[in-house]
């Protein structure tokens, strides 16, 4: 059964959801992925939107308490400092330009960007979910283009 279903178109999207919801990963790696599966480019490319889009509420509603929870365990208060040193590193920009500069941020499609970090970066900053969610979703479908131009510059490269 699992075989059927991965082989399934549904069971590739789902892939391609999951995948572009992940830290790191987001939709640089579920775009091409998608491709790689086969599936057609519009569907693969609002799938990857609709999948790196979910974590980003939760994070900027539950990101500032899971930090001081990690805070208070010794064994996880230095990743906790890690990661808020990393967001304030990221911040100087979107502190500057507030808007622009999450949406910038978020859209450029290259390690240590995108929603997730966004998301720890309008938290770190106390941005309202209301500037933070629209402008980091404008952000996701700038990077979403920009891969997916990448991918299909690359895969008629190689010929696929």
């Amino acid at each position: 059964m699992p075989i059927e279903f991965a082989s399934s178109d549904l069971g590739r999207y789902l892939t391609v959801f999951i995948t572009a919801m992940l830290p790191v990963l987001e939709l640089r790696a579920a775009i091409p992925l998608g491709a790689s599966l086969g599936l057609a480019a519009i569907p693969v490319v609002a799938t990857s939107i609709l999948g790196n889009m979910v974590p980003v509420p939760f994070i900027l509603l539950l990101m500032r308490h899971i930090l001081n929870w990690m805070k208070g365990i010794p064994r996880l208060a230095k990743l906790a400092d890690q990661l808020e040193a990393r967001a304030h590193l990221k911040s100087q920009t979107v502190k500057k330009y507030r808007w622009l500069g999450l949406c910038i941020l978020v859209a450029i499609p290259l390690p240590g960007t995108g929603a997730w970090t966004g998301a720890l970066v309008a938290t770190i900053l106390n941005m309202r979910l209301r500037d933070a969610v629209p402008s980091i979703f404008l952000g996701v479908c700038i990077a979403a283009a920009l891969v997916s131009l990448a991918t299909a510059g690359v895969f008629s490269f190689i010929g696929l």
